[in-house]
């Protein structure tokens, strides 16, 4: 049984956390928050607290100090805010260490969808209290970014990025997240066939908070792949901005062996920020001349900037020698050798439409092979070699 405790004077309040817990809460008496945490704790019969619903109705700093105050005293309680003024309040209630803002006309199933992720981030909380597990901050342990990159759309880049992720998440499962970066049009969860229930809106807001926190806001597919999917609204993406982005990638590599980042094409303030914490960088682009050009305009400008001189892994996709092209024509225009050539390919489409990576399928087939040399790269003994800092920052660069 967990121990939930509501603070509120609203009776309709208390009824729709009766539903939603199906009565499975303790309720102060109906009236003002009380002053000091003690009065919560009572209400547990001095047992820990596990989820404390804080009705803000108003009294707002009152009801974010009092969250404040328990997670100093109760660092595993996670707290749940019941306020009007949910959209405004969210980042504030965060730095006081409130895990979640909810309208005060919230229906049943919201209520519900809320208080289970709260006992869930309890239950983690307690059980590293617990067991003393250490964070995992320390730059030795940091994981290794992977920023997969082109210098403009319809190349692949997603084809390449969540083909990449499942083969590591294979060579290392559990161990591996996926995020679409795509801050607009991203399309990951087509592309691995999810409906997810958090998105890339909703995993940023506990990044740089609480590791396990973030957790909870990741979908799980079915190769051991984690995944932050992004929003099927583009307006809901214009709050996350370049800090975000940053405190996202560095909880992520605190906790993951690979973070493999699927990004927007060109170089968006998010994929700049993104850059700033990738230790490796997948540049792809099609086998034509635009995109072939625009790939070239791109490593000059890594190369002015001493960016990833050594930690670049160049992939040209729909390789067909009937276009015009040929390797040798990509090599001399990019000035640079090609670590891989996507042959064209009938069977990429049908595994895009179908939601099931060709990594995930298996098979022989020649771009399959292709992919699973890209993630030999990365899980290679000579690539598993440490490295624990990202490459030179963009910050004073541009």
């Amino acid at each position: 049984m967990t121990r939930t405790v509501l603070a509120t004077a609203s009776a309709e309040l208390t009824q729709h956390l009766h539903d939603a817990t199906r009565g499975d809460f303790t309720a102060l008496p109906l009236g003002p928050l009380p002053q000091e945490t003690t009065a919560l704790l009572t209400a547990t019969g001095g047992e820990p607290l596990d989820v404390v619903v804080l009705d803000a109705a108003g009294a707002t700093e009152h009801a974010l100090a009092l969250a404040a105050q328990l997670g100093q005293e109760h660092p595993t309680a996670a707290v749940v805010l019941i306020s009007d003024e949910w959209t405004d309040l969210a980042a504030t209630a965060l730095r006081h260490g409130v895990l979640d803002v909810i309208r005060p006309d919230a229906s049943v199933p919201e209520l519900e969808l809320a208080l289970g992720r709260a006992r869930h981030v309890a239950q983690l909380r307690a059980h590293a209290a617990l067991t003393g597990i250490p964070g995992n901050d320390a730059a030795s342990n940091r994981g290794r970014v992977i920023s997969v990159a082109s210098p403009k759309g319809g190349v692949g880049k997603t084809t390449v990025s969540t083909n990449l992720a499942v083969g590591l998440a294979k060579a290392a499962p559990q161990s591996v997240v996926l995020v679409d970066l795509d801050i607009q049009f991203g399309d990951v969860a087509h592309a691995l066939n999810l409906t997810p229930e958090f998105t890339l809106v909703d995993a940023v807001r506990p990044a740089g908070h609480d590791a396990m926190v973030l957790k909870t806001y990741l979908t799980l597919h079915e190769t051991g792949l984690y995944v932050i999917c992004g929003s099927d609204n583009p307006a809901e993406a214009d709050g996350i901005n370049a800090e975000d982005v940053a405190n996202l990638l560095e909880l992520l590599a605190a906790e993951f062996r690979y973070v493999v980042v699927d990004t927007a094409p060109g170089m968006s303030e998010h994929t700049l920020a993104a850059m700033d914490h990738t230790n490796d960088l997948v540049m792809v682009t099609s086998m034509d001349v635009p995109g072939v050009r625009g790939l070239r305009k791109e490593l000059d400008t890594l190369t002015d900037l001493g960016m990833f001189t050594d930690a670049r892994h160049i992939v040209i996709n729909f390789a067909d020698p009937s276009r015009g092209l040929s390797a040798a024509d990509v090599r001399g225009t990019l000035g640079t050798d090609v670590d891989l050539l996507l042959p064209l390919s009938k069977a990429v489409p049908v595994s895009v439409n179908q939601g099931v990576p060709l990594l995930q399928r298996g098979g022989r087939g020649p771009v399959t092979k292709q992919l699973r040399r890209l993630v030999e790269r990365f899980t290679s003994s000579l690539a598993a070699e440490t490295r624990t800092s990202p490459r030179r920052s963009w910050v004073g660069a541009r």
